[in-house]
């Protein structure tokens, strides 16, 4: 009776071990969050007075494009206001994104190993920096030339005034279908240092992979032929940088002796 008494008090003990270890964590999650949002709205407090300078950046590539004497239009009441107004909103998240990444990282990081953290915190950085990488190969390079496209073989008779609204729609899945498509390198060298697919594998889905990317530009950007393979191209350029890259730097994961005890533990 005694040990049958010893052990469901151990039981309990070990449950509310449990319980409080998972509120813990659910409450460094809600500070950590909460980090996040103050920083983003703190930063959309600070370029709302600049909203409007924003969005005529933002306009630039097709104002530059327009035939002279047309001009962007609005056709909703409140877009002049609006539209500004989310753009600028999606600014101070793109512009938090390190600092909210680096509080999710604090979160996750614990937990792991000390050779899966020596791995992820270069891989966290570089995929930060190729995103935006990625926003900015759209911006300069990918935004003249579509623009100037569909400026230039507009019927005649035809003005060319596109609404606000619709541009911003046009341009914003482009930031994120070409931030996104910039990762590649990342997500080979993840699948590489996992073990999930080996580089020789790689290698043979060379031609798969170069019809893929033209299916995917295909399916995330506006329904013309110049964005997707504005978007394909560099998407298999990008394949080949992380097959280089992977077969030099995402060798096996190996995993230290004290890590081994560890886990022998657990």
């Amino acid at each position: 009776m005694v040990n049958g008494s010893n052990n469901n008090s151990n039981d309990d003990s070990r449950e509310e071990l449990k319980e409080e270890g998972l509120l813990s964590h659910l409450l460094e999650l809600r500070q950590r969050l909460l980090r996040m949002v103050i920083a983003v709205m703190v930063i959309f407090l600070l370029l709302t007075p600049f909203m409007q300078t924003l969005f005529s950046w933002l306009t630039l590539p097709l104002i530059a494009q327009l035939p002279e004497g047309h001009s962007m239009i609005a056709t909703q009441v409140a877009s002049p206001f609006l539209t500004p107004f989310k753009f600028t909103f999606m600014t101070a998240i793109f512009l938090t994104a390190p600092y909210w990444l680096y509080q999710l990282w604090g979160f996750v990081a614990p937990g792991l190993y000390k050779s899966e953290k020596k791995f992820a915190t270069p891989l966290i950085a570089s995929s930060i920096i190729l995103f935006y990488l990625g926003a900015i190969f759209a911006y300069f390079v990918v935004f003249p030339i579509v623009f100037g496209f569909f400026t230039k073989v507009a019927p005649q008779g035809v003005a060319v005034m596109t609404d606000i609204t619709h541009y911003y729609d046009f341009v914003l899945a482009l930031f994120f279908a070409f931030g996104i498509a910039f990762e590649i390198p990342i997500a080979t060298m993840l699948l590489v240092k996992t073990g999930m697919v080996s580089i020789d594998k790689l290698k043979q889905y060379r031609p798969y992979v170069f019809l893929s990317c033209f299916v995917v530009g295909m399916m995330i950007t506006p329904p013309d032929i110049i964005s997707q393979t504005l978007l394909a191209v560099p998407m298999y350029i990008l394949y080949e940088a992380g097959l280089f890259f992977s077969k030099r730097f995402a060798s096996t994961p190996s995993v230290t002796g004290s890590e081994t005890q560890e886990m022998q533990k657990k």
